[in-house]
């Protein structure tokens, strides 16, 4: 039987001349080309209503989260900082809600960057609202200037986690992010980290659990590098 990843969409709600003006409901062509490759079946989820989440859950075999725009900081107990860049907050709402049912109906979840960082928001923890908020941040995190196939520094990872299986011990990987995860939620463990200490991925303490999440976007590597496929294929086969 095929697997079914549900990809939590996002969406273009500003006049754009391309869509002629309209509102348009996306995900990245990389997730989609990278789980079918892997063998499964993608379908998109647009953002709905929370009460919607349950329906969608039970629809899908497992739920992966992409990466997108800043987490609305009030759902972390804190006022907008001057660096807070654009928030979509229907889109926080829904995907708490497909994490919590994800979690509910014991679908494994995969999660990217910004996905990464909603699951430690869902499940107690809060945020770097920006990186210049944490004293230790040494390295560039954001290589807008650098296409995106390019490595551009490395991550430490954690010998007996879920990613240790696909990457070993140490990796290269891109990185388009200047939030982070800050406090930790309880139910979450760190697995991989930067050479400056910023989280680069996180499983679950539960090991009936199934959750991964990644600070960098493998979606954008996944046909030049071999181990980022593997990744997808691991979420879709084995997670």
């Amino acid at each position: 039987m095929t697997t079914t990843i549900g990809i939590a969409g996002n969406q273009i709600i500003q006049s754009a001349d391309i869509f002629n003006g309209n509102y348009v409901s996306y995900t990245p062509q990389g997730f989609v080309t990278a789980i079918q490759k892997a063998g499964g079946l993608p379908l998109v989820l647009p953002i709905s209503a929370e009460e919607s989440a349950a329906a969608y859950i039970s629809k899908i075999d497992k739920l992966l989260l992409a990466g997108g725009q800043d987490i609305s900081p009030d759902l972390f107990g804190e006022e907008p900082h001057p660096k807070l860049e654009e928030t979509n907050r229907n889109r926080d709402l829904f995907e708490l809600a497909l994490i919590k049912e994800a979690l509910k109906q014991h679908k494994p979840i995969f999660a990217v960057c910004r996905g990464m960082q909603l699951i430690n928001v869902a499940l107690g923890g809060t945020l770097y609202q920006d990186l210049s908020l944490n004293s230790e941040w040494k390295i560039k995190h954001g290589q807008q200037l650098t296409q995106p196939q390019f490595a551009t520094h490395g991550i430490e990872i954690e010998q007996g986690s879920t990613l240790y299986q696909v990457f070993g011990g140490s990796y290269r990987v891109n990185s388009y992010h200047h939030q982070a995860i800050n406090v930790l939620a309880p139910s979450l463990k760190i697995t991989a980290k930067s050479s400056d200490g910023i989280a680069e991925a996180i499983e679950s303490t539960d090991a009936n659990q199934k959750l991964l999440g990644v600070q960098w976007h493998p979606e954008l590597r996944f046909d030049i590098d071999t181990k980022e496929f593997a990744l997808f294929d691991y979420f879709v086969n084995q997670l």
